[in-house]
């Protein structure tokens, strides 16, 4: 049996892509939420989930941090993914043909520069691939799709306009979940730790668990905080930071985290991807 790796969009998203990817050997998996791909994951339909969780544009993607938590899943990888938009039309179309263009308004706000230089006018579409599929559906050469390549392959249409995006550094970082936690170090590289805490009701708390990973010099790559529980007193963090929890200092900066909070959370323990370095 294929082991399945589930993702959430339509086939074509550039989820499916990030599914492509790093996992080449795995068949892709739709779903229509996020939510819905972790479930695939739980009740063992899929054998991974890949997720994103931030855009090096648009910043953290909205409810992920609530969702990995409460998920059950554990982070064993991570995928850097180059978000290259292509304007796709309906084959044989010109590109001087093309007057609106549909994508997530995400995408739309990404090629502003093209669009205009074009005289191109957006239309707001649920995600890019099903943007892609309703201009296939459509068949009006004057409506064109933002999306990717390999949206444009499943939806049969053609590539007018390669990598349109405004900014040439787009990426979005996707992480892989699984059933079960993967500790083992894998790979030549340098490992990677994330976790969320909350911090104990005291004076300076957040300074002071965070003095363990200065004090023994452990790296922290990304630290961002939200609400739980839908109140303004309940704060959980969200962090990951370089090295393994075997490694002496990552150990003990670990330890003196936990003296300062009422919880820590470990969420996995996987490689950096290359692009990281």
């Amino acid at each position: 049996m294929t082991a399945r790796i589930a993702f959430q969009g339509e086939p074509g998203a550039y989820s499916h892509q990030a599914c492509r990817q790093a996992r080449p050997d795995m068949e892709a998996l739709p779903c229509r939420t996020f939510e819905d791909a972790i479930e695939a994951v739980r009740k063992g339909e899929a054998d991974l989930a890949m997720l994103p969780v931030e855009n090096s544009t648009y910043g953290r993607v909205a409810d992920i941090h609530h969702l990995l938590p409460e998920s059950g899943l554990h982070i064993i990888d991570e995928a850097f993914v180059r978000v290259h938009i292509n304007l796709l039309a309906v084959p044989g179309t010109r590109l001087e043909e093309v007057e609106q263009a549909m994508s997530h308004t995400v995408l739309l706000g990404q090629c502003r520069g093209f669009l205009k230089k074009h005289g191109i006018r957006t239309v707001t579409g649920a995600d890019t691939a099903g943007s892609a599929q309703h201009v296939a559906e459509v068949g009006n050469p004057k409506l064109a799709a933002l999306a990717s390549e390999l949206a444009g392959e499943i939806y049969g249409l053609d590539v007018l306009a390669r990598h349109i995006e405004d900014r040439s550094n787009n990426t979005t970082r996707f992480l892989v979940m699984a059933r079960e936690p993967d500790m083992t170090r894998r790979g030549d590289g340098p490992m990677m730790t994330t976790f969320v805490f909350r911090v104990r009701n005291i004076p300076a708390a957040l300074y002071k668990a965070m003095g363990g990973f200065a004090t023994n010099g452990v790296n922290m790559t990304k630290l961002e905080s939200y609400m739980v529980d839908g109140t303004f007193s309940a704060t959980q963090f969200y962090a990951d930071i370089e090295g393994h929890p075997d490694d002496k200092n990552v150990k003990l900066a670990l330890e003196e985290l936990e003296y300062f909070s009422s919880a820590v959370s470990l969420l996995g323990v996987y490689p950096a991807d290359a692009q990281r370095r």
